[in-house]
């Protein structure tokens, strides 16, 4: 770590945050969006799946302006939603299937491919409608660390250190918006009843399915931890759970645990 500032230091700013300390950084985000837009016009077939995921995103902004009014006593300054299939262009940069569903901290929107949820039934054997709400809840999850500035201090820091250390830095940040997606779901559940019988197998198979290891290994048959970036499935099944389990913002400070 470049001049001292390793993770112990990057902890105890987190925690600070996520614990209400100094939630200035919130009022400083704009306050609404467009509620969503497209990068090209849909095909009759995906406006069910479209209607979905507008659904779910809807749904995690009820959460997220309840929790925000509980916690610092302001408004969630909700993102905006674009949904593509095969390719967009981005504040972040230009972006294609291959890289699945985004979040781009630029512009504060949330980018679902929708043609991934096939992928995600098909290659990574993980089905279902809670499946694909768990892909949308941690995508907001990076929305919500960015309005917080968690998001912001996590890349800074990230170009301080050399490969691996910036790695494990990305592995806890996506590993804290798996815990806050699963913080969504435990509110919409205690306030709205969303869960039917099988729910949350669907979504812990799904972060299953996408862990680093696993797909590592189905892609080369071998894995290299320190080139994880988002987390073994174990792992993130493990945060997702913790999330969902407590529904509590404190319980989701990945960068303070000594064990992942």
């Amino acid at each position: 770590m470049v001049g001292g500032g390793g993770l112990g230091t990057i902890a105890i700013a987190l925690l600070i945050t996520l614990l209400g300390g100094d939630p200035g950084v919130v009022f400083q985000q704009p306050t609404q969006s467009p509620p969503v837009t497209t990068s090209e016009p849909r095909p009759a077939e995906e406006d069910e799946l479209a209607d979905f995921v507008s659904v779910v995103l809807a749904d995690t902004e009820d959460t997220w302006n309840s929790l925000f009014q509980q916690k610092f006593d302001a408004d969630y300054p909700e993102p905006t939603l674009v949904l593509f299939t095969g390719q967009v262009d981005s504040a972040c940069g230009f972006a294609q299937a291959a890289i699945g569903p985004f979040y781009c901290p630029a512009d504060q929107k949330v980018y679902i491919d929708l043609s991934f949820y096939d992928e995600l039934r098909t290659r990574y054997q993980a089905p279902g409608d809670f499946a694909q709400a768990y892909v949308i809840a941690h995508e907001v999850g990076h929305h919500v660390q960015n309005v917080l500035g968690i998001l912001g201090q996590v890349q800074e820091l990230q170009q301080q250190v050399g490969q691996t250390q910036a790695n494990e830095l990305s592995v806890r940040l996506e590993l804290q918006a798996d815990c806050l997606a699963g913080v969504w779901a435990h509110h919409a559940e205690e306030s709205r009843d969303i869960l039917e019988r099988g729910d949350i197998e669907e979504a812990l198979n799904a972060a299953s399915a996408v862990g680093d290891d696993r797909l590592q290994m189905q892609s080369r048959g071998y894995v290299t931890p320190d080139s994880f970036t988002h987390g073994t499935s174990e792992q993130r099944v493990r945060w997702f759970s913790t999330g969902i389990q407590t529904g509590e913002f404190n319980q989701c400070n990945t960068f303070e645990a000594a064990n992942l």
